[in-house]
């Protein structure tokens, strides 16, 4: 008999009263704990401390701090922050993902969509409404480029001693940024059995989230063929 699982706590910062409230029926019908509500930066920042959430479902533009601005408040805590805008411009992408943001998603998704974006990244992973993903690899691939002056041979910047083979495997298929259902295909292994190796790769590294990992394992020319 399987144990139990415990439900996900979520907190939800908006400042539409309407849409945040309808968003967290939605969350509260599929099961989620909502431990919480926000509808300005400051408080958002207080009460996430205060209950460290599994995820935090936070608007880019919150009054008084920006979303981007309260990832980097709360970067100290294991709450994954899941960016829920009606923006889809580059900059603001961007913005959220290099202060910690662990996915974005845009607010023309579907309550479906955007259940499945909470879920997933509780479970670790990095979640982008269709077509953010290639930006984020992309501004990825460029940082890392830039920081390499001095490009160390590929057999040495591969190198990660402190994870197995297969972890290894899976830290590359990250950095070329597939899914965990994508990669257990490929693998030919289960979804969860990914999630595990991915969390198991983001304690040995003394990472948070499946951004810091991608972001990683492109710093370390994983993301090109072996």
């Amino acid at each position: 008999m399987s144990e139990p699982t415990t439900p996900l706590t979520v907190l939800v910062a908006d400042d539409h009263p309407l849409w945040r409230d309808a968003l967290v029926r939605d969350l509260e019908e599929a099961g989620f704990d909502i431990v919480g509500t926000a509808a300005d930066g400051p408080s958002t920042v207080r009460r996430t401390k205060a209950t460290v959430p599994d995820v935090l479902v936070l608007d880019l533009n919150l009054p008084h701090l920006r979303g981007d601005e309260v990832c980097t408040a709360i970067s100290d805590l294991s709450t994954k922050v899941l960016i829920l805008s009606a923006s889809g411009e580059e900059h603001d992408v961007l913005a959220a993902v290099k202060a910690g943001a662990s996915g974005y998603l845009v607010k023309s998704a579907s309550p479906a969509e955007i259940r499945d974006a909470v879920s997933a990244t509780g479970a670790g992973e990095a979640v982008f409404t269709p077509g953010l993903a290639g930006l984020v690899l992309g501004e990825f691939r460029e940082m890392s480029s830039r920081a390499r002056t001095e490009p160390e041979p590929a057999e040495e910047t591969s190198r990660v001693p402190e994870l197995t083979e297969r972890e290894t495997e899976i830290l590359r298929y990250v950095a070329m940024g597939m899914t965990a259902k994508e990669i257990a295909a490929d693998l030919v292994i289960s979804h969860r059995t990914v999630q595990n190796h991915v969390q198991n790769i983001l304690g040995k590294l003394h990472l948070h989230n499946r951004v810091e990992l991608t972001r990683f394992a492109i710093s370390r020319g994983l993301d090109q063929p072996e």
